[in-house]
């Protein structure tokens, strides 16, 4: 008998010890993954096999599935209820005849014209409030309107201002070429992860701009 309770005792001690030492090598595991920053990559045919120790909480309670990241192809699935505000809108209007950037610097009020810096005339208006760029190559670019009806109306002005001068100035062409919205997301964005993770669809120089552009391949 007495042997009996011996042998049963050395067998427990033998059953605590490789318990003690499958939780040590568990851990040590754990340690050098968490260290490296690292996790295990998990994919979507695969779920979390970890077993649990006897008396311990298993490190996995529900299977991991990793998440996929957003992407231009991605639909949104709820309305974000952000809503862009527009800031610039940049449109063209051909005058049908050839100008004189020279007689509009000296007849036309609030024009600058300097052809050593820019072979353009800069005109403004107060109402709308926009700023145009007349060419000598018969187009007016308009400039700083904040509406697609304020953007025409501003070009039309500025071809009724080329008819006084006078130039026999027509009304051709006009095109809405650029459109510059803005809008708060209301969270921090972290550019560089952003780069990192659609780096098919941005691009960030730092160093050169401190802005990232993205382009989107579908509009939505």
């Amino acid at each position: 008998n007495s042997l009996s309770l011996l042998e049963e005792q050395q067998r427990q001690q033998q059953q605590q010890q490789q318990q003690q030492q499958q939780q040590a090598a568990s851990q040590q595991q754990i340690g050098m993954v968490a260290g490296s920053g690292q996790t295990p990559q998990l994919y979507h045919s695969q779920v979390s096999t970890t077993t649990p120790l006897p008396g311990n909480t298993p490190l996995y309670t529900t299977p991991l599935i990793p998440m996929t990241p957003i992407t231009p192809a991605t639909p949104a699935s709820e309305s974000s209820g952000i809503v862009p505000q527009l800031q610039n809108i940049v449109s063209t209007v051909n005058l049908g005849c050839k100008l004189d950037l020279k007689t509009i610097a000296l007849r036309a009020r609030n024009a600058e014209y300097n052809p050593k810096r820019f072979a353009a005339v800069i005109m403004r208006i107060r109402e709308p409030r926009t700023t145009a760029l007349i060419f000598s190559s018969m187009k007016i670019m308009c400039t700083e309107a904040k509406s697609e009806s304020q953007s025409r109306l501003a070009a039309r002005k500025y071809a009724r201002l080329m008819q006084k001068l006078p130039f026999p100035a027509k009304f051709l062409d006009f095109k809405i070429q650029n459109m510059i919205c803005s809008c708060n997301v209301k969270i921090p964005i972290q550019l560089e992860v952003l780069t990192l993770t659609h780096h098919k669809f941005s691009s960030y120089e730092p160093e050169l701009f401190p802005v990232l552009i993205y382009i989107m391949i579908r509009l939505r």
